[in-house]
């Protein structure tokens, strides 16, 4: 038996979506809302904590070390920084706990090959709310903001993946809602 057929794959609620786009929001807003029935995820990150990002900050030297104990089910880098998602989503998944992962457009499909069955969110703005949040986020001046909006890769998933497409460009609790139902559904 592989590790995916041990795993619930279809349990995993992978959610990704350009910068901006209100992720980190989104999943603030559904972790208060569902209490202790789902898991969330931190993301190992080498960046510093800030900005209402939920992740547990590493140096690049606490990064390699975990990732050559094999503690990572999921890993990529993007704009200079590494990204781990660790081992534990695994034993949540064996348990049968519905697991929501902040994940990579760019590595989604490494995603889909772990995990066959999972739920991808993609959560998206209009460019002009896209660019008025990473303004006011500060990390980029703007210049870097147009160039970071002007190459917006597509999402690419094989036709059977499921994927819910949220438009975060209003008001928070309008797509709160609607992620809290990708949410439900998924993880029942």
């Amino acid at each position: 038996m592989s590790q995916n057929d041990t795993l619930d794959s279809a349990r995993l609620i992978y959610v990704m979506g350009p910068s901006g786009a209100g992720k980190d929001s989104l999943l603030g807003f559904a972790r208060e809302r569902v209490g202790e029935r789902v898991m969330f995820a931190h993301r190992y990150i080498t960046r510093a904590v800030g900005d209402g990002e939920n992740h547990i900050a590493l140096t690049h030297e606490e990064f390699k070390a975990r990732l050559s104990y094999g503690l990572f089910s999921m890993h990529w880098e993007s704009h200079g920084l590494c990204y781990g998602i660790g081992i534990e989503v695994d034993a949540w998944l064996e348990r049968g706990r519905p697991v929501v992962v902040n994940g990579s457009r760019q590595h989604a499909d490494a995603a889909l090959a772990r995990y066959p069955h999972a739920c991808f969110v993609y959560i998206d703005a209009a460019p002009a709310v896209l660019a008025a949040r990473l303004a006011r986020r500060g990390r980029e001046d703007a210049r870097q903001i147009e160039a970071r909006l002007a190459r917006r890769p597509s999402l690419e998933l094989p036709r059977h993946a499921r994927v819910v497409n949220i438009d975060n460009s209003g008001l928070l609790a309008d797509a709160g809602t609607q992620f809290l139902r990708a949410i439900d559904e998924t993880g029942s």
